[in-house]
């Protein structure tokens, strides 16, 4: 039996990991489980796992649910960035799983990797923000980094055993999100509650508006150049509206290899914790029907409907600190979007803005990332007048 540390345990990426560990009993046991705030879920999780550390990040939340869990014990209950990282660096753990949310997940993957932990990862920023630091960790510690998201576990999944060195380019599909075909005229007036309507993925709030912008299609190129070491001249970005093809591999010969599923998290998440293991799933979990899908279309993205992507390609290919402007003038926007402070395409036009006014970086450490992170974000407020 393994030993993993779920960091982002009651987000959409943990919980279903947790449903994973219910399907596969005896696989896996859990040594710490970590969220932001939701003490009362949290709760639940450790009275059904049993982890010996806890943690919430806000310590308002923390405080609470100490005296909720008291009569557990040797359970310890931490807050805050250290209890993050105690947890992702507990002796005994084999696999940390990051899902937390935003820039909080780089420390405690860097600190995880540092202490010989393997990384199920499923948090952006780390590659986005971190990638010139954390690969270069990876391979120098020994440790295996196993990759959550969809799109990328499918071309995981499709480079398996073949050569690197003959891989051509990488097809990294998309659904175009609820606003596919639409023009730009057609987005300003566009609410939320428009955009939180994917036609196929179930996702929380901040990400399926970052489907709708393709910011999120933009921070997925970075995090594919990372981690399979491609130019991003070699990543191409393809909308695929039935979001069956996950992902494709083309190789200098032509052939091209993909990875096709039903649109369904649990498979890269189980994919990840069990590689190179592929575990039956039960009756229940949906598959593809082949006879009744009919076709699959592809098509060009509409990158003058939605300039994020070229906004992204922008940032990787300058490199440094302004991918890390890039996610945090996003994540930033998206958050006065969600407030109905500002307009669907005032996103981009605020990223673009925060990337135009700063300073790049070459190189930065993690104390100059989180510096540009808050630059970002009080660049957009400002901009934004809020």
């Amino acid at each position: 039996m393994k030993t993993i540390a779920i960091l982002g345990s009651t987000g959409s990426i943990g919980t279903q990991t947790l449903d994973i560990l219910r399907e596969y009993p005896g696989r896996y046991r859990v040594s710490a489980l970590a969220a932001g705030r939701n003490d009362r879920l949290l709760e639940e999780q450790i009275r059904e796992f049993k982890p010996s550390v806890a943690v919430l990040y806000d310590e308002e939340a923390a405080a609470r649910l100490r005296p909720a869990v008291s009569d557990i014990p040797g359970l310890k209950v931490l807050s805050g960035m250290d209890g993050l990282i105690e947890a992702a660096t507990l002796p005994g753990t084999d696999m940390v799983l990051t899902a937390v949310v935003g820039m909080i997940g780089i420390r405690p993957t860097i600190a995880a990797i540092n202490a010989g932990k393997d990384i199920a990862l499923a948090n952006k920023e780390t590659l986005v923000c971190a990638g010139h630091i954390i690969m270069p960790l990876i391979k120098e510690k020994g440790v295996s980094l196993y990759p959550v998201d969809s799109e990328h576990s499918a071309i995981f999944q499709s480079l398996n055993g073949e050569p690197k060195e003959r891989l051509s380019k990488i097809w990294l599909t998309c659904s175009g999100g609820p606003f596919r075909g639409k023009k730009r005229s057609e987005l300003e007036h566009v609410t939320a509650a428009d955009a939180l309507r994917h036609p196929n993925w179930s996702m929380g709030k901040k990400i399926t508006i970052d489907s709708a912008s393709m910011v999120n299609k933009g921070l997925e190129v970075m995090e594919a150049h990372w981690l399979f070491d491609a130019s991003y001249e070699q990543i191409k970005v393809l909308i695929h509206p039935q979001s069956v093809v996950h992902s494709m591999v083309e190789y200098a010969d032509g052939a091209v290899i993909a990875q096709l599923g039903v649109p369904d998290m649990r498979l890269p998440i189980q994919y990840a914790l069990f590689y190179p293991d592929r575990l039956p799933a039960g009756e229940e979990r949906p598959r593809v029907d082949f006879y009744k899908l009919g076709q699959l279309d592809f098509s060009e993205p509409d990158r003058e409907s939605f300039p994020a992507l070229d906004l992204a390609l922008k940032a990787g290919l300058s490199g440094g600190s302004l991918p890390t402007v890039f996610n945090a003038a996003n994540e930033e926007a998206v958050a006065l979007f969600l407030q109905g402070r500002i307009s669907f395409l005032s996103i981009s036009e605020l990223i673009a803005s925060a990337m135009e006014a700063h300073n790049n970086t070459a190189d930065p450490d993690v104390d100059t990332i989180l510096a540009a992170e808050a630059e970002a974000r009080q660049r957009v407020r400002e901009k934004a007048g809020t």
